[in-house]
């Protein structure tokens, strides 16, 4: 059988899944009436927001060829989706928008795809636009990419125009499966085995797993082990997507599809294990372990939606390999799990999936990224848990929660993460984007022309200073024209403090966050204002403050209801009214002294948002 994997990579917005429409329509793998505007996003959260947020695979037969397709994200936080897909086909459309041209998360996708060694197919869409300019995009798509201008095709997904050329030059340039796996050495002696790519939890037939076949093939009823979680399961089913599953007799050596493994346990199919017939074959490589970038607290609003909560983030780990989570205590939240995540817009992706599909009621707390303390006392465990403590360097602590920071005291140095960062910008906005880049620490590398009005910058910047409001700041500094990429440099030590919010003199830890030590004053006095519009008044005044240890940086106070005790005294002499207010204000001290702040989810926004 002549088969052909391959993948959709571009920015954002660029037109993937209309493409894909396209050629699902063309190939007639649905019908005219079932066709419906980004068919392959399947979630109710990518067709309101207009985004790909999970890869959807799907198989069409194109002049007798079987051409599987996987629609992938282009969102930078969603960049683990793509490299999952790459890692299951061997090539590539790389789609540009025709008035665009390239932009940050362009670049990003097209190197990791060269890094998986997958043939490149340069593909213009959007020409019907009348800001279409394909002569100067197509200039910059083979500087980028090193092609001839005969090889870039022009098309308009949304009408259909050139998609059937699109299909053919797949067929022409994209190698079978067999013959380019074999090149890599990725048969060797495995036989009969496949990559999970993805997998998701029926509630009907248990763990789903998504795979490509390497080697052999596989049928309903055949016994297979997990190699990696030394599991054993029997087959209950075998299939393509068409997109919706569709049951096969077999699933053959270089296809795409699915297998029904019938677990009932998430932690048994994992993404990047490798389903083979024998449990002493070798494992295949898999997939290089996500590092969470961004950290924050999950709390159900009643402590007795605990478990729900821990069963729904194991069923959406499962069908998310980017997601980790772990349990945690809050003095003022209960149990909680502390969570890692891509960035914010996976953040928001994964409450909003909590709360829709699963019926979850939650308080977020502020994001923070992952530092490392290097502790200057002879047995760290006492004073961290030890489960955050690095194997390989005993005397440094991993810490994602600033509640966990210890004295500063005890703290001899701490590591913050650095990223890479990319900007693609109008010529015109140059001088604002080093300006607020620079003003979050970070260094500027370089800057390249792509032609007369478009650059692309390159900075080193700390991760806490463009995880929390960058990139909305940058979007309307730029008229929305930016766009940005980075991947993670590693750590480096800097003047880092913990920012400490009191309320009422009591610590609010799940508030607190981490700055640098020139930006605490200035930190502080924006949360302490944001707080004091979002606190709701008590009989009682609350007093706000930042503080780092022992000293006080910044405060603000939230004044009393004024409660007039007054009110039915018709006249007389003004001791009586006099008296009645020193009883109340009695009554007040006495409320303050015992009184409590409730904090709602606006409270963790405001230190979000430090605009």
């Amino acid at each position: 059988m002549d088969i052909r994997n391959f993948c959709i990579i571009a920015h954002i917005d660029h037109g993937k899944s209309t493409l894909s429409d396209r050629m699902m329509e063309i190939t007639g793998t649905l019908q005219k009436r079932e066709m419906k505007d980004q068919h392959l996003d399947m979630l109710e959260l990518e067709r309101e927001r207009g985004i790909t947020i999970k890869l959807t695979p799907v198989r069409m037969s194109w002049k007798g060829v079987q051409m599987n397709l996987i629609d992938t994200p282009g969102h930078t936080d969603f960049r683990y989706e793509v490299s999952r897909s790459l890692v299951a086909c061997e090539g590539a459309i790389l789609l540009v928008d025709a008035s665009q041209g390239i932009q940050a998360q362009t670049l990003a996708v097209l190197y990791m795809a060269l890094e998986a060694n997958l043939t490149i197919i340069p593909v213009l869409n959007k020409i019907d636009l009348p800001s279409a300019d394909p002569e100067r995009v197509s200039q910059e798509v083979m500087k980028l990419v090193g092609c001839s201008r005969e090889e870039i095709l022009l098309i308009s997904a949304k009408e259909g125009r050139g998609v059937s050329e699109v299909l053919d030059r797949v067929v022409q340039r994209v190698p079978a499966p067999s013959g380019k796996r074999a090149e890599r050495g990725e048969l060797g002696e495995n036989g009969t085995c496949a990559l999970i790519f993805d997998a998701i939890m029926d509630s009907y037939r248990g763990a789903v797993a998504y795979v490509r076949v390497i080697g052999g093939s596989f049928r309903k009823g055949q016994k297979v082990h997990l190699l990696r979680t030394k599991t054993t399961f029997e087959i209950q089913e075998v299939g393509h997507f068409n997109p919706k599953y569709v049951s096969d007799d077999v699933l053959g050596e270089g296809q795409i599809g699915y297998i029904v493994t019938g677990a009932k346990n998430v932690r048994d199919v994992r993404v990047g294990d490798t389903i083979a017939s024998s449990p002493e074959m070798t494992a295949l490589p898999g997939y290089a372990e996500v590092q969470p970038m961004v950290f924050a607290g999950l709390y159900p609003v009643e402590a007795d939606d605990y478990p729900d909560l821990r069963d729904s983030l194991e069923k959406l780990a499962l069908n998310d390999a980017a997601l980790r989570f772990e349990t945690e205590r809050n003095a003022a939240l209960g149990n909680g799990f502390r969570c890692g995540f891509l960035g914010l817009l996976h953040l928001d992706i994964i409450q909003e999936r909590l709360e829709r599909e699963y019926d979850c009621n939650l308080i977020v707390t502020a994001p923070s990224v992952l530092y490392e303390v290097k502790l200057s006392v002879r047995n760290p465990a006492e004073i961290v848990r030890s489960s955050l403590l690095k194997i390989d360097e005993p005397s440094v602590a991993r810490i994602s929660n600033p509640a966990d920071f210890p004295d500063a005291a005890l703290i001899e140095e701490v590591r913050e993460p650095w990223v890479k960062m990319e900007i693609v910008c109008r010529n015109e906005d140059v001088g604002v984007v080093m300006q607020l880049t620079q003003a979050r620490r970070g260094e500027y590398k370089g800057l390249t022309y792509f032609d007369a009005d478009r650059a692309l910058l390159s900075f080193e910047v700390p991760l806490q200073g463009i995880v929390l409001d960058y990139f909305d700041q940058l979007k309307s500094a730029t008229a929305g024209y930016a766009s940005m990429s980075y991947e993670h440099l590693g750590y480096r030590a800097g003047d880092l403090v913990k920012l400490q919010v009191l309320l009422l003199g009591e610590p609010a830890d799940a508030l607190s966050t981490v700055v640098h030590r020139l930006e605490g004053h200035t930190v502080g006095e924006i949360i302490c204002k944001k707080l004091k519009e979002v606190i709701p008044k008590e009989q009682f005044p609350i007093a706000i403050q930042a503080a780092i240890g022992a000293k006080v940086v910044a405060r603000e106070t939230i004044s009393a209801y004024r409660k007039d005790v007054t009110g039915y005294l018709y006249g007389g002499d003004v001791s009586r009214k006099k008296k009645l207010l020193s009883k109340q204000k009695k009554g007040k001290k006495r409320m303050k002294q015992m009184g409590r702040v409730t904090l709602n989810q606006e409270a963790f926004l405001a230190v979000l948002k430090r605009s």
